[in-house]
């Protein structure tokens, strides 16, 4: 089979569960970082949280309630951060 003919039927199937005909054969789920817990376990307010991150406080408010969800490089960030938290000396010096 050829690199077209494995995207056209990749494609086929994106539609299909698009438009309910069949089910997805797996499904990705990503845990949502408690921004809150992190920025708490790290004894830093939420500016000096945003500036490390490189984004607004009112970004940073935001995540906390839960109002929007961090995405893309955030996301991955915050998971690092979650799981090693002496990153954040790292982030917080550049």
């Amino acid at each position: 089979m050829s690199i077209f003919d494995e995207l056209q039927t990749s494609l086929q199937e994106a539609v299909d569960i698009k438009q309910g005909k069949t089910q997805a054969s797996r499904v990705t789920r990503h845990e949502v970082a408690d921004v809150k817990a992190i920025r708490a376990q790290l004894h830093v307010s939420q500016a000096e949280f945003a500036e490390a991150m490189g984004t607004s406080v009112d970004t940073i408010r935001s995540w906390e309630t839960k109002r929007r969800n961090p995405t893309g490089l955030a996301a991955k960030v915050l998971a690092t951060l979650r799981d090693n938290p002496a990153f954040y000396n790292e982030l917080a010096s550049h």
